[in-house]
């Protein structure tokens, strides 16, 4: 199932972050894609701040980290991105398997990690269309029924 929905900017893509971060369970793995400054990030702090009911949590970019862990978290998140890993076997490394034993796996630049990771529960892209952005849900099995709840989403 994919459904996609376009977002008026970053207020938008907030708010999306925010109803999506109620459909998260344990073990779910949300890949975030798109180009540099598509609002991988951006999703991705929405989403975190949103499951800490804390908007004003500090959220680093764990691009120079590669990996930020928010274990507190009633519902864990480790937030990951793989924009400067060097080789795809590096992502052995970074304690995946751990992470979706204990919460959620947020993962920036997927496609880095050529296929070493599980299959996702969510598969977000997103991209620039004029001044807004477009960005394509896709889930599969049981989590294509959570996403149903987003349909209204505007």
């Amino acid at each position: 199932m994919v459904i996609t929905f376009l977002l008026g900017g970053e207020e938008a893509t907030q708010r999306f972050g925010a109803a999506f971060a109620a459909l998260l369970q344990r073990g779910d793995l949300v890949t975030l894609s798109g180009d540099l400054g598509a609002g991988k990030s951006t999703l991705a702090r929405a989403v975190i701040r949103a499951l800490a009911g804390d908007e004003t949590l500090d959220v680093p970019s764990p691009t120079f980290t590669l990996v930020q862990a928010y274990d507190d978290l009633p519902l864990p998140v480790t937030h990951a991105d793989l924009y400067r890993i060097g080789m795809a076997e590096e992502v052995d490394e970074l304690g995946f398997e751990q992470a979706l034993e204990d919460g959620v796996l947020l993962v920036e630049w997927p496609q880095k990690a050529q296929g070493l990771l599980p299959p996702p529960q969510f598969a977000v892209a997103l991209a620039h269309e004029g001044a807004s952005r477009r960005l394509a849900l896709r889930a599969e099995g049981e989590a294509a029924g959570r996403v149903r709840l987003l349909e209204g989403f505007s």
